[in-house]
């Protein structure tokens, strides 16, 4: 004899059909951000071993990765440079002749169509790895604010669509806004890596971007992991600065961040799905542990779940060309 339950929750989960009716978090692809790396030279492809799927290349094959990828959807991309040379004072990140500006002029020379936002740091550029200008084992904060605004300016004059500095440095934000606005760009929006945790998730972008520190770590600038009201305090000081778009970094292991942050802001939310997340997913994958489609549907549905508004990650273009949203 059935028992008589006024309430059955399964009703809704009856069929495919009820459950896509009633399913409180939809995906859009639309939010989706492809990361790519970019070095010197021509007919460059190297992949990176860490990272399947994902490989450092010139500019002509950047183009070529970033047509084919449009023709499947994917219009938003962010752009990593890894320079030949590196030196104390990460020259190459304000190059007029850099490798991120070279290839910003030829992507908005041929494809126009695509929004480009160029990561603003000088870990990839500096010899010893930090993201800041260094003395005595110290990483100084105000004298990198002004490299990192020389930057920002220098992407903005060779075509980013928007900038996103990533260092962590104090006051930061305002010292980019201040040298965009000054340069003709207060149109140009800023986003912000806001709750940047130091984490062991970034261990595969350290090996693509070459950009592991040579001594010590990044913890007296990157967050604590153990911390959550410093998370609301960096992002509230970078809105107050200029930011247009904030960010939590990683997310999986941060998705209580995305939550908590997304209830007191009123700006946009980003979430970067980072490397380590990326790569744990690819390992499990080819060892036959899990369903790859699966996985990474679960993974990006739990970030926009959590509050996200849009996600950067390395699982965009099998997103995209896979059809699994």
């Amino acid at each position: 004899m059935a028992m008589q339950h006024h309430q059955r929750p399964r009703r809704n989960r009856a069929s495919h059909l009820i459950r896509e009716l009633v399913a409180e978090t939809v995906v859009d692809r639309r939010k989706l951000i492809m990361p790519h790396f970019v070095v010197e030279g021509t007919h460059q492809r190297e992949q990176i071993n860490s990272m399947p799927g994902i490989s450092r290349v010139s500019v002509d094959n950047l183009l070529k990765d970033m047509e084919s990828d449009h023709r499947s959807g994917i219009d938003k991309i962010l752009l990593f440079g890894i320079p030949e040379k590196k030196d104390e004072m990460g020259s190459g990140a304000y190059d007029r002749n850099g490798v991120v500006q070279k290839a910003l002029r030829e992507i908005k020379k041929n494809l126009p169509g695509i929004l480009v936002i160029t990561d603003v740091c000088l870990c990839e550029y500096t010899s010893h790895g930090h993201c800041g200008m260094v003395e005595g084992g110290n990483i100084l904060n105000d004298p990198t604010l002004e490299l990192l605004a020389r930057t920002a300016l220098s992407h903005a004059e060779s075509g980013s669509d928007m900038v996103a500095p990533s260092d962590m440095m104090d006051g930061r934000v305002r010292a980019i806004r201040q040298a965009l606005d000054a340069g003709g760009f207060d149109d140009l929006p800023i986003l912000s890596y806001s709750a940047k945790y130091a984490s062991a998730f970034y261990g595969p972008f350290r090996e693509a971007a070459g950009s592991a520190p040579q001594f010590g770590d990044r913890s007296s600038y990157q967050m604590d992991s153990r911390n959550t009201i410093e998370a609301e305090r960096e992002i509230l000081l970078d809105i107050q600065e200029g930011a247009d778009i904030v960010m939590v970094k990683p997310a999986l292991s941060y998705l209580d961040i995305i939550y908590r942050i997304r209830r007191i802001v009123n700006v946009p939310l980003c979430a970067y799905n980072v490397s380590g997340e990326y790569s744990m997913v690819k390992a499990m994958a080819r060892l036959g542990y899990c369903d790859e489609e699966r996985m990474t549907k679960e993974i990006i549905t739990s970030i926009f779940r959590a509050g996200a508004d849009m996600i950067i990650s390395y699982h965009t273009r099998d997103i995209f060309r896979n059809g699994w949203f």
